[in-house]
């Protein structure tokens, strides 16, 4: 099934959203800000997205600078603190048969349809 991860207040994450529905297809909506994801799914996803933990991280977001930039963390630091604050995974992210893609640009979402 393909699912989008998906912040309402990020405007390519809403982007994102109206791409998928103008592409007819079914999706599901992840909100990860209110449905958390587990280790084990942000781990999934990083794979899935053939990318390293702190490839996913959003850099600038202040829990970022304020907590962890500059420190040496393992990836599964990385990933634990992408789970603490959810704030700190880029977005949107589509999932569809065992690929995934960050929808930054949006227009990105359309090579995994």
């Amino acid at each position: 099934m393909l699912k989008i991860y998906h912040n309402p207040r990020c405007s390519k994450s809403r982007q994102g959203i109206a791409i998928l529905e103008e592409s007819g297809k079914d999706f599901e909506t992840v909100k990860y800000l209110d449905d958390v994801l587990s280790v084990t799914d942000l781990t999934e996803i990083i794979s899935l997205l053939g990318i390293t933990p702190l490839e996913l991280v959003r850099k600038n977001e202040k829990i970022w600078k304020e907590n962890y930039k500059g420190k040496e963390l393992s990836d599964a630091q990385i990933i634990q603190a992408m789970v603490d604050n959810p704030k700190l995974i880029e977005r949107p992210i589509v999932v569809h048969n065992k690929k995934a893609i960050i929808g930054r640009p949006p227009e990105n979402i359309t090579s995994i349809l």
